[in-house]
């Protein structure tokens, strides 16, 4: 992990490192329907940090180290509201809901184009795509381990999901910046994902 964080201040890593774990504990919940079957749970929140962790930390990654290549400034922060979010409406929808956004990169560069700031915007959900099938290829590998099953499956799910969400147009989603730049790119993406999650499992 200390590579990937390579470039962060002090207080980016922290922020990452608790996002991933609010987002993480939010994903347990749902995958294991609730606290009361400790077992369960303590798999589902293993499955849910690596997932997670994978799938968040990579996508917000993504958005970085484009932007930077692009020549601008970029630093993730964690949104106090989006933390709460996060772990109050799994449990408050029994496990129906999930807000799955606990932070963001935030990019500082007078001159970024509107293109550049779809591509930057984009980075993070294809991150998320390619690490979803770098999961599902493991099922190949690791057929005969129920745990990895579990493992490989919930994670392609996750960042299914996280592809999905952050490809909604609206608000500060990703979604919003790639459709104001490239409604086909972000109708191939938006709806891909949205298969993935609502008819490949």
């Amino acid at each position: 992990m200390k590579n990937f964080l390579i470039g962060m201040n002090s207080r980016e890593r922290n922020d990452l490192i608790i996002s991933w774990a609010t987002i993480s504990l939010a994903f347990a919940f749902i995958l294991s329907d609730g606290f009361f079957d400790l077992f369960n749970f303590s798999i589902a929140l293993l499955v849910s940090i690596i997932g997670v962790g994978t799938g968040f930390v990579l996508h917000e990654l993504a958005h970085k180290y484009v932007a930077i290549r692009f020549g601008a400034q970029a630093e993730f922060r964690a949104w106090k509201i989006g933390l709460i979010l996060a772990l109050v409406l799994p449990i408050i929808t029994f496990g129906r809901f999930l807000f799955a956004a606990p932070g963001a990169v935030y990019i500082f560069g007078e001159r970024i184009s509107v293109k550049q700031n779809g591509l930057i915007s984009i980075a993070g959900p294809l991150t998320n795509i390619v690490v979803a099938f770098v999961f599902l290829s493991l099922l190949l590998l690791f057929e005969t381990s129920q745990l990895l099953n579990t493992i490989a499956v919930s994670g392609a799910k996750i960042n299914f999901f996280l592809a999905f969400f952050n490809m909604i147009p609206f608000g500060p989603l990703d979604g919003t910046k790639v459709f104001s730049w490239n409604k086909a790119v972000w109708a191939i993406v938006f709806f891909f994902s949205f298969f993935a999650v609502f008819f490949l499992f």
